[in-house]
């Protein structure tokens, strides 16, 4: 009676949110008892099961699992007979059961063999899970379902010895002594919660121990479990644990309901974290720094993931979604609530800026290509390719609009009723806009486009002036290119925030402009002079704005808009616009470098957002702007462009570089972006070594800073940096990924080739996520021009690796596809080297569910 991976390929199955149907069955109660051995766990689950009254009758009882050994099944404490029951691949359907009953299910696992990394698995020695989206069936047959919430009892069995901390969910109720060296933990959790949020880790941790005192005055045990000889780097997180908790109180209300709160963090993990209830699970890159093994954006990410997933606790654990489809309602809210987090404890522009970055950098190329869908999709084959950048970054940006219409005060109060209303409970999208409209007696019947369309719009603002009525116009229309399955577009509801300067640079006006008609026309009155409009402050939509700017009009806002992010934006489109309009060399106004003088000396009291100013948008984002994309004329480009800026404002750089020698982050951001152009410059080679020795294993940030520049410089030093690199951190296998990822986005030409070398490196993993992440998805997402090397051999190094990591990981296996799903969007050359990538790919038997649907799209078949 043994369930086991299917080997031949079939087409995966499509679901569809117009399917969806209320469970047929219920379960009111679990108790789980788990028998730890790392190549035969034995896991008895016993359920309180019930038909569900709000559905039509059912007889037979539908339970997935998969890659179980079944051992037996009892219905009311009778065993049954394999006549009973029906047991395939995926699914145990029991026959005939009754409205109520007990039903006890014993299954068999082999955690060691579980390389997807989702169910239960082995991370260096120790026993963790992964069961979001649907790895609890692989523990053992459930309705693994997020609209089935239940009680969790659990009990954990193993040798003392190896294992001596045993967790799960809740608080602990029980534990004692056992024959054969082993023992046994009990846990209980209080709160109904679906099987997705199972958790369980067993192994020998340090444990750093704290508390928090809620706003209540109740008192928190704050644990988190790290790999030996890693406590020392887990003080940082514990710091940002307590902050979250109390930011999240203060900004929202909410305050945390269990007696202790865990954090796990371990080293084999295909996420970045997971919200489990009461112990959450985290990868180790977001838990372990300090500041000789982490950068200053590693302890940004640490709180920011922190942040995440501590605030699930409402926005997912407490208020869960009713089906995957409804997974924006979790992930967009909380990406909105950490996002908020970072802009309130650090600097707001510069948070701004760097989510925007993301989101066009990952998102909008998604809402372009054949992989584009609605915040709420309509279908999918396999759940675990929409944990996108639509549902979790543009889903954020969809609440921050809802947030911008409402005003902060009504926001709130929908935010307090929405908690109020579904506490407890599975829920859809429609209940949180439901819950904004009743606090704020507005209609957002339109705004609910935002989840059902796909793509991004496009804004075309004209404007125009009367001097004789001193009316200043703008005119603007929407439209939004067509997505697969959706050809025709309704207008939307967009909030435009806007500003209208003066000549002298002054600010005169400033609205929130709700734009709802396919085109509408603002007016602004008492305009004595033609003002240049400063659009779409702060990204108050995540839209494409169109409007007809001249090089002086850019420069201008780029020196003095009163909007710093939309300054910001300026320069982004100048220099965009450089490279765009470039056959060949760029032709570079001296305008332009009269301006980042302007900006450095105006801006010297704000080091971070400068050091944002002073940095050209990414390969990624202008690739994003062409019809077809041609990297080796963005990458020649753009670094012509940055050489240029070097050798204009060599003197300046040298200022900033020997000023920002103060010990912050800014001051280290500030320095590191101006090395970096320095380095550009032949005679400044010295100057990254000296800061590369004078750093090493004292402060990552300005270490790797200097060895980037250092990887990109054919000389001998190179070499030699990236020894002692490797020679220092080599047992550091965080800071080893580092070491990865210098390599793979090198500039130099056989880059490719020291990738390939590397993927034979003692330290690399294929089954290690991170390993594969740092090297891998690093030179085949952001090291665009060699990735995309005409001769192809970059795609048929990612079509190998594609095949040999899905055959380890699926999950992983489909991150590495993204590169070709915009293929079509390359030269008839690249077209047919990357399509004959993915029809190989295609062709494969053993091809898992999860590349399969990323690959059938992205051919279009």
């Amino acid at each position: 009676m043994e369930s086991t991976e299917t080997l031949t390929k079939t087409n995966p199955k499509t679901t569809y949110l117009k399917d969806y149907k209320i469970p047929p069955f219920l379960i009111e109660t679990v108790n789980l008892e788990f028998n730890l051995n790392e190549t035969k766990t034995l896991v008895k689950s016993t359920m309180v099961v019930s038909q569900n009254p709000k559905s039509d009758p059912h007889h037979n009882l539908i339970l997935q699992g998969e890659a179980l050994k079944l051992l037996s099944v009892k219905l009311n404490n009778k065993l049954l007979d394999t006549k009973d029951y029906e047991l395939t691949d995926k699914l145990l359907i029991l026959y005939d059961v009754p409205a109520q009953f007990d039903l006890e299910i014993q299954t068999e696992i082999n955690p060691l063999k579980n390389t997807a990394l989702s169910g239960l698995y082995v991370s260096n020695n120790n026993f963790c899970t992964q069961c979001e989206s649907e790895g609890f069936r692989r523990i053992t047959y459930f309705l693994d379902r997020p609209d089935v919430m239940a009680r969790y009892s659990v009990t954990i069995i193993a040798k003392e010895k190896n294992y001596p901390i045993l967790l799960s969910n809740g608080n602990k109720v029980g534990s004692g002594k056992l024959d054969e060296g082993r023992h046994f933990v009990k846990w209980e959790d209080p709160f109904k919660k679906p099987s997705y949020l199972f958790a369980l880790v067993a192994g020998d941790f340090d444990v750093l121990n704290d508390e928090f005192i809620t706003d209540s005055r109740r008192k928190v045990t704050l644990q988190i479990f790290v790999e030996k000889g890693n406590k020392d780097k887990a003080q940082f997180a514990m710091q940002a644990v307590k902050k979250a908790m109390r930011w999240d109180e203060e900004a929202f209300g909410r305050e945390y309901d269990l007696d202790i709160y865990m954090i796990v963090a371990v080293s084999d993990f295909n996420f970045g974290a997971m919200e489990n209830k009461g112990l959450n699970i985290f990868n180790t890159k977001y838990i372990l720094a300090n500041p000789a093994t982490a950068t200053d954006q590693d302890y940004l990410h640490i709180e920011s993931v922190i942040a995440h997933e501590y605030c699930h606790n409402w926005s997912g654990n407490r208020i869960t979604c009713r089906d995957w489809f409804q997974l924006s309602l979790k992930e967009g809210l909380t990406i909105f609530r950490d996002q908020s987090f970072t802009a309130d404890t650090t600097s707001k522009t510069v948070a701004r800026i760097q989510d925007v970055s993301a989101l066009r950098n990952a998102q909008f190329p998604e809402d372009a290509g054949p992989l584009a869908h609605s915040v709420q999709p309509d279908s999918y084959m396999e759940i675990n390719n929409f944990y996108t950048s639509t549902i979790y970054n543009k889903g954020a940006e969809v609440i921050r609009m809802m947030q911008t219409i409402l005003g902060t005060s009504l926001f709130r109060k929908g935010m307090d009723l929405y908690f109020q209303r579904n506490d407890g409970h599975a829920v859809t999208i429609e209940e949180f806009v439901r819950a904004m409209e009743d606090a704020s007696s507005m209609d957002l019947k339109q705004f609910r486009l935002w989840y059902s369309q796909a793509g991004t719009p496009i804004l075309t603002i004209t404007d125009n002036y009367n001097p004789s009525e001193q009316i200043y116009r703008l005119t603007i229309t929407q439209s939004c290119p067509s997505t697969p399955g959706q050809a025709k577009k309704l207008p939307m509801d967009i909030p435009v925030k806007i500003g209208l300067l003066n000549p002298e640079g002054k600010e005169v006006a400033n609205d929130l402009l709700r734009v709802q008609k396919e085109t509408e026309t603002f007016e602004f009155k008492n305009m004595k002079e033609k003002p240049i409009p400063s659009l779409l402050r702060g990204f108050s939509a995540p839209v494409k704005v169109d409007y007809d700017y001249d090089d002086k009009m850019l420069l201008f806002l780029f020196e003095n808009d009163t909007d710093p992010f939309n300054a910001w934006e300026a320069g982004q489109q100048f220099a965009l616009r450089l490279i765009l309009k470039s056959e060949g060399t760029p032709k570079i106004p001296k305008t332009y470098f009269s301006a980042l003088k302007n900006v450095i000396e105006k801006m010297q009291d704000d080091k971070l957002l400068l050091a944002q100013m002073l940095t050209l948008p990414s390969e990624n984002y202008i690739a994003e702007q062409m019809k077809t994309i041609d990297m080796d004329r963005i990458h020649a480009a753009r670094e012509f462009i940055l050489l240029e800026i070097a050798t204009h404002l060599k003197n300046d750089f040298l200022g900033l570089y020997k000023k920002s020698s103060r010990m912050e982050i800014a001051d280290r951001a500030l320095k590191n972006v101006s090395l970096t152009y320095l380095m550009l410059l032949p005679d400044y080679k010295a100057m990254g070594v000296a800061q590369f020795k004078d750093s090493i294993a004292k402060n990552m940030t300005d270490t790797l800073a200097a060895l980037k520049s250092l990887s990109n410089l054919e000389v001998p030093e190179r070499a030699q940096v990236l020894d002692e690199f490797y020679t220092t951190f080599k047992d550091d296998a965080l800071v080893v990924d580092k070491w990865f990822s210098v390599q793979a986005i090198s500039k130099l030409p056989n880059t490719l080739e020291e990738v390939k070398k590397l993927t034979q490196h003692p330290a690399f993993d294929f089954k290690n996520p991170n390993k594969v992440y740092a090297l891998i998805v690093a030179f085949t997402h952001q090291n665009l021009v060699r990735f995309h090397n005409l001769n192809g051999e970059g795609y048929s190094f990612l079509g190998d690796m594609i095949l040999k990591v899905d055959a380890i990981n699926p999950h992983v296996a489909a991150r590495l596809v993204r590169p070709f799903t915009a293929f079509k969007q390359y030269d008839k050359t690249r077209q047919v080297l990357m399509k004959a990538q993915l029809e190989r790919i295609l062709a494969t038997a053993s091809l898992s569910d999860n590349v399969y649907e990323l690959v059938e799209k992205s051919l279009g078949v």
